[in-house]
């Protein structure tokens, strides 16, 4: 199984409402599709900075076929309709992890 982690650095005035639209409109989203499963939310402690927060979205994904699919069906598009509403206020970058243990 691999763990499919994004990161994201988010804007303080602006991390609250990043947070409901994970909950209420990505992460619902996602789940619908089958590919990834068991998300969660993870706000990061090290690595603050003024005027900023920093969260970590984690999901199980079978293997990297799976996680391409996602992608190329659904990822794509929904981090563009990220960007169009919090603009440059969030900043992700994704990690692929493999669990060992």
């Amino acid at each position: 199984m691999l763990i499919y982690n994004t990161t994201y650095h988010v804007t303080t005035a602006d991390a609250r409402n990043f947070v409901i639209w994970l909950n209420e409109c990505y992460i619902p989203e996602i789940e619908q599709s089958g590919e990834l499963k068991n998300p969660r939310i993870l706000h990061i402690l090290s690595h603050k900075e003024d005027d900023s927060e920093c969260f970590s979205l984690q999901w199980e994904v079978e293997d990297s076929a799976a996680l391409h699919r996602w992608h190329t069906r659904q990822g794509a598009r929904l981090n563009e309709e990220m960007l169009k509403i919090f603009k440059d206020k969030v900043i992700g970058f994704p990690t692929l992890m493999e669990v060992i243990k």
